[in-house]
Formats: C-alpha cells, structure tokens, sequence
C-alpha cells in the first residue's frame, strides 16, 4: 500500500468515480482483502470480471486503487490494492457550488446506503456467528445535548479509541495471533437533530 493514511478526497471527479454503487463496494471488497484480482472480486460481487476490471481501473485513474505485486497464479492476471488504508470525504470541501453539494449528499446517501445494507445482511446472518460473537455486537444509540465544539472533542475521542484498536488488532495479527479474529464494522454517526 502506498500509504498509511486516509486519502482525503476533495475533487469532485474522485468523488464520482468512488460514488458508484459497484465501484464503492469493490474498493471496501479490496480494503478488506488487502489485494485481489478482477476474477477474485467478480465472484464476491457476481459480476463478470471484464466488469469488475473496467470499474478497477477507474477507481487506478483516481488514485484510489494501484496494481500491487503479483499473489500467484499464472501472472496473468493482475492484482490491485488500495492506495492508502481508506478515504476521507468531508462536506466542507464540496460546499463551495451547488453541483459539488449535489455530488456530496448522493456520495454520502450510497456510503450510508450500502452500511446499512452490510448490517442488514450482519442481522440477517447473526444465528449462523457463535454466542461469544453475536454477544459482543455493539448496538447503541444515545441522545446527547452538545456544542459543535463538544461534538468535535467526543469524534475525535472516539476516532482515537477506534485507531488504537485497529493498531493493536493489526500489530497483533501480525505477530502471529490470528486465532478468533474477524473483520468488524464500526459505522459512527454524529449529527444534531431537532425533535
């Protein structure tokens, strides 16, 4: 991987050619897999590799995605990764003209679109996960009276507690300790309401 950090996305054209329904899913598909091929992505997504490799290399014309050293096979083939651990689109950067709002809430209404979907499916799934795991799924929902400023602090709070997480969980795996892990979601919402 190219880089270790989130790749802040502050055009629109990236921002479309993430926005994608098949294009978004093929690059969580690859942030989980760290590498994969057209074909190995093509029957997560049933879809015909041709496709999955057309949608590949528009999200490569972006920067989102690289070629990455070959995993085996006859060569033929070539692999991809993402080009940094993962995105980061902020609303701040698409508020300057109504066509990159416009771009922004449809980015953002797939991105909350295709989570849910993944926890529908996780709901769906949950008798076929052992006890230990269906026990330790968080599912909370709190209603704060906050500033902006105090909402700021709790996300970055939060955001550092869920790196520090990830970190140990790579180190770790990394060493050796594989046993019990799985790939966990951890979708965090913020946002003020009115009732």
């Amino acid at each position: 991987m190219a880089s270790k950090e989130n790749r802040r996305i502050t055009d629109v054209g990236t921002l479309k050619a993430l926005g994608h329904p098949l294009r978004m899913t093929l690059y969580r598909a690859l942030l989980v897999a760290g590498a994969a091929t057209a074909s190995h992505l093509g029957e997560q997504v049933d879809e015909a590799p041709s496709l999955v490799s057309y949608h590949l290399r528009k999200l490569a014309e972006h920067g989102l995605i690289e070629e990455a050293e070959q995993r085996g096979g006859d060569g033929r083939e070539r692999w991809w990764q993402p080009a940094s651990d993962g995105v980061s689109v902020r609303g701040v950067d698409f508020r300057d003209a109504p066509e990159k709002e416009v771009a922004h809430l449809a980015f953002t209404r797939l991105y909350l679109d295709q989570r849910t979907e993944a926890y529908r499916r996780h709901l769906d799934e949950r008798a076929t996960w052992p006890a230990e795991w269906n026990d330790a799924v968080a599912d909370a929902e709190g209603n704060l009276r906050l500033t902006a400023a105090e909402l700021v602090a709790l996300k970055d709070e939060l955001l550092t507690v869920i790196r520090k997480y990830d970190e140990k969980g790579r180190a770790d795996e990394a060493a050796g300790d594989t046993g019990g892990r799985e790939n966990v979601a951890l979708h965090l919402y913020g946002f003020p309401f009115r009732a």
